[in-house]
């Protein structure tokens, strides 16, 4: 078991002594009285822990290492993008901007205590190797992601250009596998732009980073040159992004009113972002298209089509990120890298959310693509691979002959999509 999982071990342990000798007296009133939230009551827990360590404990205990762990459980108990730094890390979280190390090409997050793919960039080396979103990466080289931090894992996953990183790989409906993915540059696509039948454009979007706006209002004014009325904004997979920049793309098609807002502690309004007038340049029927795989900035811009009532959002609910930190350093050099903001929709619903039922952006119209199973919990994937291990099944032998063709799979959000800004189907719907 990981000093970390001890030392949990060791917490629940003298939260039940605490109780089992002090709860016994006190009367149910007066347990009833206590706060859960009250810090100091949880400074004496950790007190207590403290001092069965170095009095109970069978060894010397190194206080520093209690410390770090401690502080990594802390920390470890809020959210995925919160993270304990050591003093090296906070050296180098500050001199990020010079470091040469380089990704996979794919965007990460934290379920249930594993690494989880959120997406896959179309052309990097993490899709080159077979990485998929949805992908639950249970080791990184002989790590195991349940043990470290998602700002650890991010930094293993990190390296020189050229250089190899191995991944132990869970997916639903599959065993478990070992990926070899190298480091290495990767850029991501600009967004591209077709018109179907119909005079119908759809953009498809591949990042929301800074720039990305300007590609995606060039796309919508080509469109509307061709004739064009009705846009389908195709945002599956994009993970990455700012929050000005979302904003500028839903701008683009919304001339009015609040388009997300930033929230701090105690649900306070840090800031709101609205719309320019002078800078939307389409009024339109317009869709928008999410899946799992959207998150963070492209929230954004499809939050503010509902809330705004601008047009449909199609698939299925967004994944739910979107968040702000501040690294805030300690005397022993060493830091707390806390959330201290969330982005949310112009409504004020936070993305990030407590569960999977408050997580994300919820479509106007639910599709689920048959080729994507349904989302399975984390712990599911593990009980299967222990299933898996203690029943293994001998391997068919292989047969010669050419690989097997995939099915083309039907589209079937983009078709739900087209059907909504089709006259037909809005006049059938608003009869139903």
């Amino acid at each position: 078991m990981s000093f970390r999982g001890k030392l949990s071990i060791l917490a629940v342990s003298v939260l039940i002594a605490l109780y089992a000798g002090v709860g016994g007296w006190l009367s149910p009133w007066a347990r009833a009285q206590q706060p859960i939230n009250d810090a100091g009551a949880q400074i004496r827990i950790f007190e207590s822990v403290l001092q069965h360590i170095q009095n109970d404990y069978v060894d010397e205990p190194n206080l520093e290492k209690v410390r770090y762990g401690a502080l990594r459980g802390l920390v470890g108990g809020l959210d995925p993008y919160s993270s304990y730094l050591t003093p090296q890390q906070v050296a180098e979280f500050n001199a990020n901007k010079a470091s040469n190390k380089v990704g996979i090409g794919a965007e990460f997050s934290q379920v249930s205590l594993y690494l989880y793919v959120v997406s896959v960039t179309k052309g990097s080396n993490a899709e080159k190797a077979g990485l998929k979103a949805g992908d639950v990466i249970e080791y990184i080289e002989n790590k195991a992601t349940r043990d470290i931090s998602l700002y650890d894992a991010r930094q293993m996953i990190l390296g020189d250009p050229g250089s190899v990183v191995n991944l132990r790989i869970l997916r639903a409906g599959e065993k478990p596998q070992s990926l070899k993915v190298t480091r290495g540059n990767y850029k991501t696509p600009q967004a591209e732009a077709r018109v179907e039948a119909g005079k119908i454009g759809v953009i498809k979007v591949y990042s929301l980073e800074e720039g990305e706006a300007n590609d995606i209002k060039a796309h919508v004014q080509n469109l509307a040159k061709q004739g064009v009325q009705k846009i389908i904004l195709d945002l599956r997979g994009v993970a990455t992004g700012t929050l000005n920049e979302g904003v500028a793309v839903a701008n683009l098609f919304i001339k009015d009113g609040e388009l997300a807002k930033v929230i701090g502690k105690d649900n306070k309004v840090l800031r709101t972002l609205s719309a320019d007038p002078s800078k939307a340049v389409f009024d339109g029927k317009v869709a928008v298209l999410i899946d799992l795989g959207t998150a963070g900035a492209s929230e954004v811009v499809a939050s503010a089509i509902l809330d705004r009532k601008r047009g449909d959002v199609v698939g299925e609910r967004s994944f739910g990120s979107g968040t702000e930190q501040q690294l805030f350093t300690l005397r022993g050099g060493d830091g707390l890298l806390l959330t201290t903001a969330k982005w949310a929709s112009a409504s004020g619903n936070p993305f990030l959310g407590d569960d999977r039922a408050t997580m994300g952006v919820k479509p106007s119209v639910e599709v689920k693509r048959p080729d994507t199973p349904e989302p399975i919990e984390v712990e599911e994937l593990i009980d299967q691979r222990d299933e898996q291990n203690q029943n293994p099944q001998p391997s068919a032998s292989p047969t010669p002959g050419k690989d097997p063709v995939k099915p083309v799979i039907e589209d079937l959000q983009l078709k739900k999509a087209l059907e909504l800004l089709q006259d037909k189907s809005q006049a059938a719907r608003s009869g139903e």
